[in-house]
């Protein structure tokens, strides 16, 4: 059995994916909470791990757009390499 190891990965493909990892964990607690038979405590527990993935992306989003907007308004602004290692450094 293989371990994952998100360590050896690059850090440039590694931070993207840890983004779009945790949007796909949070449609999938969206589609766990509609279901009409899962137990109350397990509904209330998939929303307040939903909540903390939503804020952790829309922050993530915040950083992408800021970032955006300094390289529109100053078109002299260094452009980073790995600009997402700046954008994903919480991760």
């Amino acid at each position: 059995m293989a371990k994952k190891t998100a360590a050896s990965a690059p850090a440039k493909s590694g931070n993207m994916k840890g983004f779009e990892e945790r949007l796909d964990r949070l449609e999938k607690l969206g589609e766990q909470i509609r279901k009409t038979d899962i137990p109350l405590n397990e509904a209330l527990a998939a929303f307040e791990e939903g909540i903390r993935l939503a804020r952790t992306l829309e922050s993530d989003l915040e950083k992408i757009e800021n970032r955006i907007e300094s390289l529109m308004n100053s078109p002299d602004a260094p452009v980073t390499e790995s600009p997402e290692l700046e954008l994903f450094d919480g991760e």
